[in-house]
């Protein structure tokens, strides 16, 4: 089961803010694949051995653990259902998986057609993802307060099995989109309820120089 939440148009123009829709219903564990109910239940782990700290995310162990829990399960090929891995013409379209019923963390499929592309966006929360299928293009910003937008300093690709963590705040400035030919996805886990997945996610910034999806 998952539940479809879709972005305003972005491909052509990264500065448009990604607005989301639905995100209210919590899908059940009973629909989940087993390699996702294994990811949830390694997830649930992880909180646990992080009990004593206040922003569990803010521990070495956290950070590391979250990138060896999206590896494994990027890496299954049974983790979606085909319906799990549809995309959209318009724009790039996210597939809620699961949310933990305790409001702290949600899980999603991000399915990206050729020339689709997230805005540029910090994060709220704390978030890390993993390729599934295909090839990302990720751009990473560097923020400038006094001017009050992100200037871009790398671009680099994000082949199938890449991994990123980043913590909460506007040091993690990026965009993700897709130059290849040929369709991606990617796996994303965010610090989150399931419920406010489309709204305390993304943090859209004004970007001063974003290269073109080329």
């Amino acid at each position: 089961m998952s539940q479809d939440l879709r972005s305003t148009p972005v491909a052509r123009s990264s500065t448009h803010a990604a607005q989301f829709a639905g995100a209210h219903e919590t899908p059940s564990r009973a629909h989940h694949t087993a390699p996702l109910a294994n990811l949830c239940d390694a997830l649930d782990a992880m909180f646990e051995a992080c009990v004593k700290f206040p922003e569990p995310s803010d521990s070495t162990f956290f950070a590391r653990s979250m990138r060896i829990a999206l590896a494994e399960a990027a890496a299954n090929p049974d983790l979606l259902t085909s319906a799990q891995r549809e995309g959209s013409a318009e724009n790039y379209r996210r597939h809620l998986l699961a949310a933990d019923p305790h409001g702290r963390y949600a899980i999603a499929a991000l399915v990206w057609q050729p020339r689709q592309a997230s805005p540029v966006h910090a994060h709220h929360t704390w978030c890390g993802y993993a390729v599934i299928d295909g090839t990302l293009s990720e751009t990473v910003f560097e923020w400038n307060g006094a001017q009050h937008c992100a200037s871009a300093t790398r671009t680099q690709a994000r082949n199938t099995g890449a991994v990123s963590f980043v913590r909460g705040g506007r040091g993690g400035i990026h965009r993700l989109g897709n130059c290849s030919g040929a369709p991606a996805v990617s796996l994303h886990i965010y610090g989150v309820a399931g419920a406010q997945i489309a709204t305390h996610v993304n943090d859209i910034v004004r970007a001063a120089d974003a290269p073109a999806l080329v």
